[in-house]
């Protein structure tokens, strides 16, 4: 390797440059020009020298960008079939984070303390919740790079956006702020007009997500054993598919306030091609916004349940979360909870909901006791 100077005449007068001159791992010879020696030697010492010796050295010249990286690693979710859903949002994070602030920068070029830049200014204009979204886009698009040769290590691994304490408090879900309570529910489901009430309470008391419930069929019904099998899902354009996880597809237990609700509105469900439990009037998987705002929004509306904007309180989603303190507040095991939410593990269902389980400190403490006197006495 060396390090030399280069000097040439233009029209505007002499120009200088800086040469680093070396081999790379597979001992081709490689030329990178910097404008000043210092930044030259920086380069080599604190970057080239190391990778070329680790073997993960790209060259500029077959580097591609950040962007370019990011377009290959697109096409290839959508090839591997990633829900139109998901992509959209994968897309959104690059047009709106990526790109803007280093999608023109070449991947080879592109350093831990780069990365490190990149987290601080999307902590300092998003939300910590975005701004871990886009750091973790931004990961999955150098891991692909990767595979596909365009780099040989990925540099945004160390960079990380913690959660702190406070955060994690602050985050938590509350009842009565997050979650309606029992008696909110109620009213609520009360409120409702005949057209929305089934699935007001079908949302409550079986924790379906909207999603699963838009796809829901009457053959997905089995009155006789007491079960809805969740085995399908309609997507934010409708679009009906598997539902998004193995542990998505499972059996809800079909309470009795829901099976008499839906007894009787399958007798008044408008008739469909999909046959679907909650349809458009015309047969059809039914809006997402259709379902907030007529549905959900108006019963809160009638009932008071709306900020000091006029907007309503909860989400369709907090129905599912009542479902979970519902059954958290009548001692059901946290396997059992977790297998009707279907949730992926048991680790996601206390983080999500671990707070609302009763704490027995006097019955924790007496067994520490006993414990620890068994310990003594061997």
């Amino acid at each position: 390797m060396s390090i030399r100077k280069r000097t040439w005449e233009t029209t505007d007068g002499p120009k200088t440059a800086w040469v680093v001159d070396y081999k790379d791992q597979a001992r081709k010879r490689r030329l990178k020009t910097f404008d000043r020696q210092k930044d030259a030697r920086a380069w080599w010492e604190g970057h080239a020298a190391h990778e070329i010796k680790q073997g993960t050295h790209t060259p500029e010249s077959k580097s591609i960008t950040v962007n370019e990286a990011a377009d290959i690693w697109l096409r290839y979710l959508e090839v591997e079939g990633r829900e139109r859903s998901t992509l959209a949002q994968y897309r959104t994070n690059v047009d709106l984070h990526i790109a803007p602030r280093i999608g023109g920068v070449k991947l080879a070029n592109l350093t831990t303390p780069r990365v490190q830049k990149f987290r601080d200014d999307l902590l300092a204009n998003l939300s910590r919740v975005l701004a871990a979204k886009v750091l973790t886009a931004l990961k999955s698009l150098l891991k692909h790079a990767m595979t596909t040769g365009h780099v040989a290590q990925n540099v945004a691994s160390p960079v990380t956006i913690t959660t702190t304490k406070r955060q994690k408090l602050k985050s938590r879900l509350r009842v009565g702020v997050d979650i309606p309570t029992p008696s909110e529910v109620t009213d609520i489901i009360n409120a409702a007009s005949d057209r929305w009430r089934p699935l007001i309470v079908t949302a409550a008391f079986t924790g379906m997500r909207l999603s699963e419930l838009r796809g829901l069929t009457w053959g997905h019904i089995d009155f006789k054993a007491g079960v809805i099998h969740v085995r399908q899902r309609a997507d934010k354009w409708g679009t009906i598919g598997p539902v998004k996880s193995e542990a998505g597809e499972r059996d809800v237990p079909l309470l009795p306030v829901v099976k008499n609700t839906l007894r009787e509105w399958k007798l008044r469900c408008p008739a469909g091609d999909l046959n679907l439990v909650f349809p458009s009037n015309t047969g059809s998987v039914h809006l997402q916004a259709n379902i907030y705002r007529r549905g959900f929004g108006d019963a809160q509306k009638r009932c008071g349940l709306v900020d000091e904007e006029g907007r309503q309180c909860y989400s369709v989603h907090a129905f599912r979360h009542f479902f979970a303190s519902w059954l958290i507040a009548n001692n059901f095991p946290a396997k059992r909870i977790q297998n009707w939410i279907g949730h992926s593990s048991i680790v996601m269902t206390y983080d999500t909901y671990g707070h609302l389980f009763p704490a027995d400190d006097e019955a924790d403490a007496a067994r520490l006791a006993r414990l620890q006197q068994t310990l003594i006495r061997a």
